[in-house]
């Protein structure tokens, strides 16, 4: 793995075997080989169960769904991804990751290795935001939540990106965690998980994918968008209104009490009811 110092490589996966003991047993690790590397997958849930894609945000991982994985999983069968490129037990050793065009290759390997033929896919942050592009890019997604997406239907928040630019320019464990915490005004954000984000900034991560955006209007399948109503990484409200206007028949929510880094464990009790619900209706759209 591609961290600084063989000690922040130790501490940041201390830090994510933590997050993942929080997760509803039993849960299994699946290793799951590409041609960009071999890439990390959680799965639970019922066995028969309807496949349920999560993805998220950047500079998380797959256990950052702890909080939702049980309640998810009554109906469905859970995979929850570890972004590769990024901080966490996928491995990008071999192509790189250079545009949209790789990312939807690598994930469309994803699920052809494990048998996924159709799936409801959810994405928080930089998560929606490759949901958002491989939903346009695959017959195979049946219905698409979006939590909080950024750059998929408003601007970034220059304030946030002001606010950001420190922890880009010299990542470090303390400039993460001081972003964190104001993003979230200390609020909604589970402590476990802070941690595991903090000690990911020494971490190598490769050049994030950006460009192109994602064009929503061009969506066909049933869609959530959520906004968190403290979400300092652009208007939440804004956010919504727009995906109302561009999204036949979407459905919209905001989530009570929280900032964009602290979904999904934020008021996770709620945000699971939202997507239950949609995702239950999405079964007989």
């Amino acid at each position: 793995m591609d961290f600084r110092t063989s000690r922040g490589a130790d501490d940041f996966f201390a830090a994510y075997d933590a997050v993942l003991a929080k997760w509803p047993a039993p849960v299994d690790a699946l290793e799951v080989p590409t041609a960009y590397g071999s890439t990390r997958v959680h799965t639970c849930g019922a066995p028969d169960g309807p496949p349920l894609v999560l993805l998220p945000g950047g500079g998380a991982t797959s256990t950052v769904w702890f909080a939702n994985a049980r309640d998810l999983g009554e109906r469905h069968r859970v995979y929850a991804i570890d972004l590769i490129g990024e901080a966490g037990r996928s491995v990008a050793d071999g192509k790189a990751v250079s545009g949209v065009a790789d990312q939807m290759a690598w994930l469309d390997e994803v699920l052809d290795h494990l048998g996924v033929e159709a799936a409801d896919v959810c994405g928080h942050s930089y998560g929606a935001w490759i949901a958002l592009h491989y939903a346009l890019h695959s017959p195979r997604v049946r219905s698409l939540a979006l939590l909080d997406p950024t750059a998929c239907f408003t601007r970034w928040n220059p304030r946030y990106l002001l606010r950001a630019l420190p922890m880009l320019l010299r990542p470090a464990p303390r400039r993460t965690r001081d972003f964190l915490r104001w993003e979230t005004g200390g609020a909604g954000i589970d402590p476990a998980c802070l941690e595991l984000q903090a000690r990911g900034a020494e971490f190598r991560a490769a050049k994030p994918v950006t460009r192109p955006n994602p064009d929503p209007s061009r969506l066909t399948v049933p869609t959530l968008v959520l906004a968190a109503e403290h979400s300092k990484a652009h208007d939440p409200r804004r956010l919504l209104a727009q995906a109302e206007r561009v999204v036949p028949g979407v459905r919209t929510a905001l989530l009570p009490g929280v900032g964009h880094h602290a979904i999904p464990t934020g008021n996770a009790a709620r945000l699971n009811e939202i997507l239950a619900d949609f995702l239950s209706a999405a079964e007989t759209a």
